[in-house]
């Protein structure tokens, strides 16, 4: 999914308000975090990932292999952050980032 600049910036602004629910550390991209990863997505639908894995470009790749397994859109990196989206099928409107953070 190709996001415009305009959404970019609207889950940007969103994003403010989210700490990292998942951290990709020392064992790297496991099992385990691709399905806490898919289902904090399912869930929120807009998340934050901690990405503390060796240099700039591993950290790229692992962050490329999160997008692929879960099927999410990279709307923007940071440092060690990435923002990840993936509109849920049914939104939980107590759950989800995007009806909590709308107005």
């Amino acid at each position: 999914m190709n996001l415009t600049a305009e959404q970019k910036k609207f889950y940007r602004g969103i994003s403010h308000h989210l700490n990292p629910v998942v951290t990709v550390a020392g064992n790297g991209l496991t099992d385990t975090v691709l399905a806490e990863i898919d289902r904090a997505l399912e869930d929120h639908e807009l998340i934050k990932v901690k990405v503390s894995v060796g240099d700039r470009d591993l950290r790229a790749e692992v962050i490329k292999q999160i997008c692929t397994a879960t099927r999410a859109t990279l709307v923007f990196t940071i440092g060690n952050v990435a923002l990840l989206l993936r509109k849920a099928r049914k939104p939980n409107a107590k759950l989800s980032n995007l009806i909590r953070f709308k107005n």
